[in-house]
């Protein structure tokens, strides 16, 4: 697949971002449940900004390295959050997202991972996909292991917190060859 990226789902659109997305993706960032177990935020609206001044530029360098997608509600319009895919040498990619509280449980995160995952199998010949996340983070390892990512290990007391301490961090992953034998979606 060519650039600029769009990848549809039964609910959702991965698409690149746009400088409309400002408020939407604002609503999300900022919000401190959303932005709990992650690296950043919540956010200004100067950050925020920022967030999106380097997606929409980082969608313009060839080749690209770094994918990262808004993931519109295709119901309401809304951005309800974004995942991005990373690519690295020896066919090796990290995936990562992240959506606003006010839309979790409800199996959208799963199906825009799904649908990027699948995308990095098989249009860009993906060896591995690799995630991290926070330990406390169950909805984010909730939704690798439905992937059918393996919990490879625990880096101990890796990345620092905003709390001024350490947390833990897992590494799942998933190989080519699982992900083609893993059983159809229902």
């Amino acid at each position: 697949m060519e650039p600029p990226y769009e990848i549809r789902t039964p609910r959702l659109l991965l698409r690149e971002f746009t400088p409309d997305d400002e408020a939407d993706v604002h609503a999300y960032a900022c919000d401190p449940a959303t932005v709990r177990y992650m690296d950043w935020g919540p956010n200004t609206l100067e950050q925020t900004r920022f967030f999106l001044g380097e997606e929409i530029a980082r969608a313009q360098v060839r080749p690209r390295s770094h994918i990262g997608l808004a993931v519109q509600h295709l119901e309401t319009g809304s951005v309800i959050g974004s995942i991005r895919l990373g690519l690295w040498p020896h066919r090796n990619a990290d995936i990562g997202y992240s959506y606003g509280s006010r839309w979790w449980r409800q199996g959208y995160g799963y199906e825009a991972a799904r649908a990027l995952a699948d995308h990095a199998f098989t249009q860009l010949d993906v060896h591995r996909l690799w995630a991290t996340c926070d330990v406390r983070n169950a909805g984010s390892y909730a939704i690798m292991e439905k992937l059918g990512m393996r919990r490879e290990g625990v880096l101990r007391a890796n990345h620092p917190t905003r709390e001024g301490g350490w947390r833990d961090t897992y590494l799942y992953a998933v190989l080519a060859q699982e992900w083609a034998s893993r059983p159809p979606v229902t």
